[in-house]
């Protein structure tokens, strides 16, 4: 009994530390987008984009020209914090809390995928405020 238990706190202590560096990898991947669309490098900011958004934008001005109008908050972003990283339905999704340009905060949930080439965003989604709150 004594070393089934072992095992299986050795396994949650290794899939707490494969999470746990997956999470650091994670928000390096997601800062280093936001700090390359602050720069106005949006070859940067495309290259941590997953292959299909890629290829759905083709060409790195047409993906930071939908993120300047699309996602004004993240085009011009300050104080980024990292809140949870979770597993949901198969989907890595990293919730980001970013304050835009006016300063007004907005929570955003990243879709993280890992390739051949490490963690890549895979899709970004405007997280709705909680009005019953």
């Amino acid at each position: 009994m004594k070393r089934i238990f072992m095992g299986v706190a050795a396994l949650v202590l290794w899939a707490g530390t494969a999470f746990g560096q997956a999470n650091e990898a994670i928000e390096d991947v997601i800062g280093s987008q936001l700090q390359a669309f602050n720069d106005r490098d949006v070859t940067e900011a495309f290259s941590y984009a997953s292959p299909m958004i890629q290829g759905i934008f083709r060409e790195p001005q047409n993906f930071g020209m939908m993120v300047e109008r699309g996602y004004p908050m993240v085009w011009d972003n300050s104080d980024v914090r990292f809140l949870d990283l979770r597993e949901e339905q198969g989907m890595i999704l990293q919730r980001v809390m970013i304050k835009d340009a006016e300063g007004v905060i907005h929570t955003l949930e990243y879709a993280m995928i890992e390739t051949p080439n490490g963690w890549q965003i895979n899709g970004v989604a405007l997280v709705a405020p909680d009005l019953a709150a």
